[in-house]
């Protein structure tokens, strides 16, 4: 199986997506999406950004590598109507059967920073948007000390060492990086604009239970515990985990409310 693939299909980020849910629809308020629009959710999830943009009238494709999030979200949005939200399996790297200049927005909220091959993951975004139209990406910043960049650079301490060749997902958040993948896919320098955003993750009991769902259910850090208690260091990660979780709570003792600073990415298509 494509390890992309059996990384996402791993655990059920349907638990994580719950508490994505507010800070996606305001993502989605922000970028004005509308009646009339064509849109492309890549790496939708079970559809965090793709049901509200199919609630505010835009005609949306939601395409997502991991069968179990695909199925997800295709069952949120027939128990809404929204008839408006088609959702496929799909790679970012390759997005094949999606035709060229088809979509005015393309929107990805740490989805496609994680699909391999990066330079075809920026082309293909190129190729799928109408001139004219826009790529707005959410990554995730390597060294940024709020909450994902964190458990991510913990967790791949524990983990296993990445394959040859394994090009890390949190290089999406530099930007120099950024410009160097749309300019090969044929984006001039000032058609990119990158700036610090905040993703507020919330949950509605302590910041304990909050880090159980990662623990359990999103792939990166299940890799990291299984190679942690393999090595008899599941408690220290378990410390280090709670440790970060429990600083940047803002909710009280009792409510998780998390902020995490992403690179937003916007592109306009030439």
């Amino acid at each position: 199986m494509n390890p992309n693939k059996a990384l996402w299909e791993k655990g059920d980020f349907t638990k994580l997506a719950a508490t994505m849910r507010e800070s996606g629809d305001e993502v989605i308020d922000a970028l004005g999406v509308g009646p009339g629009m064509r849109v492309l959710d890549l790496g939708c999830g079970d559809g965090t950004t793709a049901l509200p943009s199919a609630r505010r009238g835009a005609s949306v494709l939601g395409v997502d590598i991991a069968s179990n999030l695909v199925a997800a979200a295709r069952a949120r949005a027939e128990a809404e109507g929204l008839d408006n939200l088609e959702v496929q399996e799909g790679d970012a790297s390759e997005l094949a059967g999606v035709p060229d200049a088809e979509f005015d927005l393309v929107v990805s909220m740490f989805g496609a920073m994680f699909a391999p091959r990066p330079f075809d993951v920026a082309q293909q975004m190129v190729r799928v948007t109408k001139p004219g139209g826009r790529i707005v990406m959410g990554n995730w910043i390597p060294g940024d000390p709020t909450l994902v960049a964190s458990i991510l650079k913990i967790s791949a301490a524990y983990a296993a060492p990445p394959p040859p060749g394994f090009v890390s997902p949190v290089t999406w958040g530099k930007e120099d990086e950024v410009r160097e993948r749309f300019g090969q896919a044929g984006v001039p320098v000032d058609a990119i604009t990158c700036e610090r955003a905040i993703y507020t993750f919330r949950h509605p009991g302590p910041p304990g239970e909050f880090l159980a769902l990662f623990r359990d259910w999103y792939g990166p850090t299940m890799n990291a515990f299984e190679a942690a208690r393999a090595a008899g260091r599941e408690a220290d990660l378990q410390r280090e985990l709670e440790d970060l979780f429990q600083a940047q709570n803002q909710g009280g003792p009792d409510r998780t409310e998390i902020p995490a600073v992403y690179l937003k990415v916007t592109v306009a298509r030439p």
